[in-house]
Protein backbone atom coordinates (compact mmCIF):
# COMPACT_ATOMS: atom_id res chain seq x y z
CA UNK A 1 0.00 0.00 0.00
CA UNK A 2 2.95 2.49 0.79
CA UNK A 3 4.35 2.38 -3.04
CA UNK A 4 0.53 3.28 -4.06
CA UNK A 5 0.71 5.99 -1.49
CA UNK A 6 3.52 7.32 -2.89
CA UNK A 7 2.39 7.29 -6.28
CA UNK A 8 -0.99 8.63 -5.75
CA UNK A 9 1.00 11.48 -3.70
CA UNK A 10 3.75 12.55 -5.80
CA UNK A 11 1.69 12.53 -9.03
CA UNK A 12 -1.23 14.14 -7.29
CA UNK A 13 1.26 16.77 -6.04
CA UNK A 14 2.34 17.36 -9.07
CA UNK A 15 -0.97 18.15 -10.56
CA UNK A 16 -2.29 20.10 -7.47
CA UNK A 17 0.82 22.67 -7.39
CA UNK A 18 0.18 22.93 -10.98
CA UNK A 19 -3.87 23.82 -10.28
CA UNK A 20 -2.82 26.05 -7.59
CA UNK A 21 -0.42 28.15 -9.63
CA UNK A 22 -2.80 29.11 -12.36
CA UNK A 23 -5.15 30.09 -9.46
CA UNK A 24 -3.19 31.95 -7.81
CA UNK A 25 -1.62 33.83 -10.51
CA UNK A 26 -5.78 34.82 -11.83
CA UNK A 27 -6.65 35.81 -8.21
CA UNK A 28 -3.25 37.84 -7.64
CA UNK A 29 -3.41 39.42 -11.30
CA UNK A 30 -7.10 40.20 -10.82
CA UNK A 31 -8.45 37.84 -13.64
CA UNK A 32 -11.25 36.14 -11.55
CA UNK A 33 -13.36 35.66 -14.71
CA UNK A 34 -10.85 33.28 -16.03
CA UNK A 35 -11.04 31.04 -13.00
CA UNK A 36 -14.47 29.16 -14.65
CA UNK A 37 -12.81 27.66 -17.60
CA UNK A 38 -9.79 27.08 -15.88
CA UNK A 39 -11.63 25.00 -13.32
CA UNK A 40 -13.74 23.88 -16.67
CA UNK A 41 -10.18 22.65 -17.84
CA UNK A 42 -9.10 20.91 -14.36
CA UNK A 43 -12.38 18.96 -14.59
CA UNK A 44 -12.51 17.52 -17.98
CA UNK A 45 -9.15 16.52 -17.16
CA UNK A 46 -9.71 14.27 -14.07
CA UNK A 47 -12.89 12.75 -16.34
CA UNK A 48 -10.50 12.06 -19.36
CA UNK A 49 -8.34 10.54 -16.97
CA UNK A 50 -10.87 8.36 -14.71
CA UNK A 51 -12.35 7.05 -17.74
CA UNK A 52 -8.90 6.04 -18.82
CA UNK A 53 -8.16 4.37 -15.70
CA UNK A 54 -11.44 2.43 -15.93
CA UNK A 55 -10.86 1.55 -19.40
CA UNK A 56 -7.76 0.00 -18.13
CA UNK A 57 -9.41 -1.76 -15.34
CA UNK A 58 -12.55 -3.00 -16.93
CA UNK A 59 -11.46 -3.96 -20.64
CA UNK A 60 -9.45 -6.37 -20.71
CA UNK A 61 -11.67 -8.66 -18.32
CA UNK A 62 -12.65 -10.44 -21.37
CA UNK A 63 -9.08 -11.18 -23.01
CA UNK A 64 -7.59 -14.47 -22.67
CA UNK A 65 -5.02 -14.93 -20.16
CA UNK A 66 -2.15 -14.65 -22.37
CA UNK A 67 -3.73 -11.05 -24.12
CA UNK A 68 -4.14 -9.75 -20.42
CA UNK A 69 -0.19 -10.69 -19.51
CA UNK A 70 0.59 -9.45 -22.96
CA UNK A 71 -1.34 -6.10 -22.72
CA UNK A 72 -0.44 -5.57 -18.14
CA UNK A 73 3.49 -6.31 -19.23
CA UNK A 74 3.93 -3.54 -21.89
CA UNK A 75 1.79 -1.32 -20.06
CA UNK A 76 4.17 -1.52 -17.00
CA UNK A 77 6.76 -1.02 -19.53
CA UNK A 78 5.30 2.15 -20.88
CA UNK A 79 4.77 3.03 -16.98
CA UNK A 80 8.13 2.38 -15.88
CA UNK A 81 8.89 4.54 -19.07
CA UNK A 82 6.71 7.46 -17.68
CA UNK A 83 7.79 7.33 -14.68
CA UNK A 84 11.36 7.84 -15.27
CA UNK A 85 10.44 10.85 -17.76
CA UNK A 86 8.52 12.78 -15.15
CA UNK A 87 11.09 12.28 -11.96
CA UNK A 88 13.70 13.57 -14.11
CA UNK A 89 11.36 16.09 -15.96
CA UNK A 90 10.75 17.46 -12.91
CA UNK A 91 14.26 17.08 -10.74
CA UNK A 92 15.72 19.37 -13.92
CA UNK A 93 12.69 21.72 -14.11
CA UNK A 94 11.28 22.44 -10.64
CA UNK A 95 12.84 25.66 -10.05
CA UNK A 96 10.96 27.43 -12.91
CA UNK A 97 7.66 25.57 -12.78
CA UNK A 98 6.14 28.56 -11.56
CA UNK A 99 7.23 31.02 -14.09
CA UNK A 100 6.52 28.69 -16.87
CA UNK A 101 2.83 27.76 -16.34
CA UNK A 102 2.83 32.01 -15.69
CA UNK A 103 4.07 32.35 -19.37
CA UNK A 104 1.68 30.07 -20.68
CA UNK A 105 -1.65 31.24 -18.72
CA UNK A 106 -0.42 35.15 -20.06
CA UNK A 107 -0.82 33.70 -23.86
CA UNK A 108 -4.19 31.66 -22.87
CA UNK A 109 -5.51 34.63 -21.28
CA UNK A 110 -4.65 36.59 -24.55
CA UNK A 111 -6.32 34.44 -26.88
CA UNK A 112 -9.86 33.53 -24.94
CA UNK A 113 -11.49 31.02 -23.20
CA UNK A 114 -11.36 28.46 -25.28
CA UNK A 115 -7.10 28.69 -24.94
CA UNK A 116 -7.52 28.79 -20.91
CA UNK A 117 -9.91 25.45 -20.72
CA UNK A 118 -7.13 23.77 -22.81
CA UNK A 119 -3.87 25.56 -20.78
CA UNK A 120 -5.63 23.81 -17.62
CA UNK A 121 -6.85 20.71 -19.57
CA UNK A 122 -3.61 20.34 -20.61
CA UNK A 123 -1.08 20.99 -17.73
CA UNK A 124 -3.63 18.88 -15.45
CA UNK A 125 -4.37 16.12 -18.09
CA UNK A 126 -1.12 14.84 -18.57
CA UNK A 127 -0.29 14.16 -14.69
CA UNK A 128 -4.15 12.88 -14.68
CA UNK A 129 -3.04 9.95 -17.53
CA UNK A 130 0.57 9.24 -16.19
CA UNK A 131 -0.77 9.26 -13.02
CA UNK A 132 -3.65 6.57 -14.21
CA UNK A 133 -1.54 4.33 -16.08
CA UNK A 134 1.17 4.07 -13.38
CA UNK A 135 -1.56 3.24 -10.61
CA UNK A 136 -3.12 0.85 -12.56
CA UNK A 137 0.44 -0.99 -13.56
CA UNK A 138 0.89 -0.41 -9.49
CA UNK A 139 -2.04 -2.32 -8.81
CA UNK A 140 -1.75 -4.81 -11.71
CA UNK A 141 1.60 -5.69 -10.17
CA UNK A 142 0.86 -5.91 -6.61
CA UNK A 143 -1.87 -8.40 -7.61
CA UNK A 144 -3.14 -7.73 -3.36
CA UNK A 145 -6.75 -7.14 -3.65
CA UNK A 146 -8.26 -3.34 -3.13
CA UNK A 147 -5.13 -2.46 -0.82
CA UNK A 148 -3.11 -0.95 -3.22
CA UNK A 149 -5.75 0.99 -5.31
CA UNK A 150 -7.06 2.12 -1.36
CA UNK A 151 -3.16 3.59 -0.86
CA UNK A 152 -3.37 5.21 -4.36
CA UNK A 153 -6.93 7.43 -3.31
CA UNK A 154 -5.52 8.45 -0.16
CA UNK A 155 -2.04 9.41 -1.53
CA UNK A 156 -4.38 11.65 -3.81
CA UNK A 157 -6.49 12.92 -1.39
CA UNK A 158 -3.40 13.46 1.22
CA UNK A 159 -1.74 15.88 -2.56
CA UNK A 160 -5.38 17.81 -2.81
CA UNK A 161 -5.19 18.49 1.17
CA UNK A 162 -1.17 19.99 0.65
CA UNK A 163 -2.10 21.99 -2.56
CA UNK A 164 -4.88 23.76 -0.63
CA UNK A 165 -2.91 24.09 2.17
CA UNK A 166 -0.18 25.65 -0.28
CA UNK A 167 -2.76 27.92 -1.51
CA UNK A 168 -3.71 29.19 1.59
CA UNK A 169 -0.06 29.91 2.62
CA UNK A 170 -0.55 27.42 5.47
CA UNK A 171 2.11 24.74 4.62
CA UNK A 172 5.45 25.20 3.28
CA UNK A 173 8.25 22.73 2.42
CA UNK A 174 11.69 22.47 0.32
CA UNK A 175 9.55 21.22 -3.02
CA UNK A 176 13.18 20.60 -4.59
CA UNK A 177 14.09 17.94 -1.94
CA UNK A 178 10.64 17.05 -1.65
CA UNK A 179 10.67 15.73 -5.35
CA UNK A 180 14.69 14.69 -4.77
CA UNK A 181 13.67 11.76 -2.20
CA UNK A 182 10.31 10.95 -3.67
CA UNK A 183 11.46 10.81 -7.03
CA UNK A 184 14.47 8.50 -5.53
CA UNK A 185 11.81 6.31 -3.73
CA UNK A 186 9.71 6.31 -7.31
CA UNK A 187 12.53 5.14 -9.11
CA UNK A 188 12.60 2.02 -6.95
CA UNK A 189 9.29 1.50 -7.09
CA UNK A 190 9.67 1.23 -11.40
CA UNK A 191 12.41 -1.12 -10.83
CA UNK A 192 9.88 -3.59 -9.12
CA UNK A 193 7.11 -2.78 -11.92
CA UNK A 194 9.47 -2.99 -14.66
CA UNK A 195 10.36 -6.48 -13.66
CA UNK A 196 6.56 -7.60 -12.82
CA UNK A 197 5.78 -6.60 -16.14
CA UNK A 198 8.76 -8.87 -17.54
CA UNK A 199 7.62 -11.29 -15.89
CA UNK A 200 4.53 -10.83 -17.51
CA UNK A 201 5.58 -10.81 -21.05
CA UNK A 202 7.30 -13.85 -20.13
CA UNK A 203 3.84 -15.45 -19.01
CA UNK A 204 2.32 -14.33 -22.47
CA UNK A 205 5.02 -16.45 -24.16
CA UNK A 206 6.10 -13.14 -26.02
CA UNK A 207 9.53 -13.30 -23.38
CA UNK A 208 11.56 -16.61 -23.07
CA UNK A 209 12.94 -17.88 -20.02
CA UNK A 210 9.57 -18.31 -17.99
CA UNK A 211 11.26 -21.64 -16.29
CA UNK A 212 14.86 -20.33 -15.65
CA UNK A 213 14.80 -19.39 -12.16
CA UNK A 214 17.35 -16.78 -10.32
CA UNK A 215 16.16 -18.14 -7.47
CA UNK A 216 13.54 -19.81 -5.72
CA UNK A 217 12.38 -19.38 -2.03
CA UNK A 218 8.81 -20.19 -2.38
CA UNK A 219 9.02 -22.71 0.05
CA UNK A 220 10.52 -21.53 3.30
CA UNK A 221 8.98 -17.68 2.50
CA UNK A 222 5.43 -16.85 4.14
CA UNK A 223 3.67 -14.76 1.92
CA UNK A 224 1.18 -13.00 4.72
CA UNK A 225 3.74 -11.91 6.88
CA UNK A 226 4.19 -8.41 7.12
CA UNK A 227 8.47 -7.98 6.06
CA UNK A 228 6.65 -10.08 2.68
CA UNK A 229 3.93 -7.77 2.76
CA UNK A 230 6.18 -4.51 2.72
CA UNK A 231 8.59 -6.24 0.54
CA UNK A 232 6.01 -7.12 -2.38
CA UNK A 233 4.22 -3.29 -2.04
CA UNK A 234 7.68 -1.43 -2.07
CA UNK A 235 9.50 -3.75 -4.11
CA UNK A 236 6.97 -5.91 -5.79
CA UNK A 237 9.61 -9.22 -4.51
CA UNK A 238 8.50 -12.38 -5.76
CA UNK A 239 10.32 -15.36 -4.21
CA UNK A 240 10.34 -17.13 -7.03
CA UNK A 241 12.21 -14.55 -9.92
CA UNK A 242 13.49 -15.36 -13.46
CA UNK A 243 16.76 -14.23 -14.59
CA UNK A 244 15.90 -12.09 -17.22
CA UNK A 245 13.42 -10.16 -14.50
CA UNK A 246 16.51 -10.02 -11.57
CA UNK A 247 18.58 -8.53 -14.75
CA UNK A 248 16.10 -6.07 -16.01
CA UNK A 249 15.60 -4.68 -12.09
CA UNK A 250 19.62 -4.59 -11.83
CA UNK A 251 19.88 -2.69 -15.36
CA UNK A 252 17.75 -0.21 -14.40
CA UNK A 253 17.97 0.29 -10.79
CA UNK A 254 21.41 1.05 -10.79
CA UNK A 255 22.32 3.05 -13.44
CA UNK A 256 18.91 5.41 -13.51
CA UNK A 257 18.92 6.01 -9.46
CA UNK A 258 22.98 7.22 -10.07
CA UNK A 259 21.86 9.75 -12.83
CA UNK A 260 19.09 10.56 -10.56
CA UNK A 261 20.91 11.20 -7.57
CA UNK A 262 23.42 13.65 -9.10
CA UNK A 263 23.85 17.07 -8.95
CA UNK A 264 21.53 19.23 -11.24
CA UNK A 265 23.80 21.24 -13.77
CA UNK A 266 20.99 24.55 -14.19
CA UNK A 267 21.05 25.59 -17.72
CA UNK A 268 21.07 29.19 -18.47
CA UNK A 269 17.09 29.41 -19.02
CA UNK A 270 16.49 28.26 -15.58
CA UNK A 271 19.27 30.11 -14.09
CA UNK A 272 17.12 33.02 -15.88
CA UNK A 273 13.96 31.85 -14.50
CA UNK A 274 15.18 30.58 -11.21
CA UNK A 275 14.77 33.66 -9.06
CA UNK A 276 11.45 34.09 -9.88
CA UNK A 277 10.44 30.65 -8.32
CA UNK A 278 12.40 29.41 -5.90
CA UNK A 279 11.89 25.95 -4.51
CA UNK A 280 12.02 26.75 -1.50
CA UNK A 281 9.15 29.11 -1.63
CA UNK A 282 5.83 27.51 -1.68
CA UNK A 283 4.72 29.05 -5.10
CA UNK A 284 1.02 28.69 -4.48
CA UNK A 285 1.00 30.20 -1.07
CA UNK A 286 0.67 33.90 -3.05
CA UNK A 287 -2.98 35.37 -3.10
CA UNK A 288 -4.59 38.42 -4.03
Amino acid sequence: MFANYLIGLREGLEASLVVCILVAYLVKTDHRKALTPVWTGVGIAVAVSLAFGATLQFGTKDLTFEAKELIGGGLSIVAVALVTWMVFWMRRTARHLKAELHGKLDSALALGTGALVLTAFLAVGREGLETALIVWSAVDAADSGWDPLIGAVLGLLTSVVMGWLFYRGALRINLAKFFKWTGGMLVVVAAGILAYGVHDLQEARFLGGLADKAFDISESYPPDTWHATLLKGIFNFQPDPTVLQVAVWALYLIPTLALFLMPVRASRTAQAAAPAAKAEDAPVAEQG
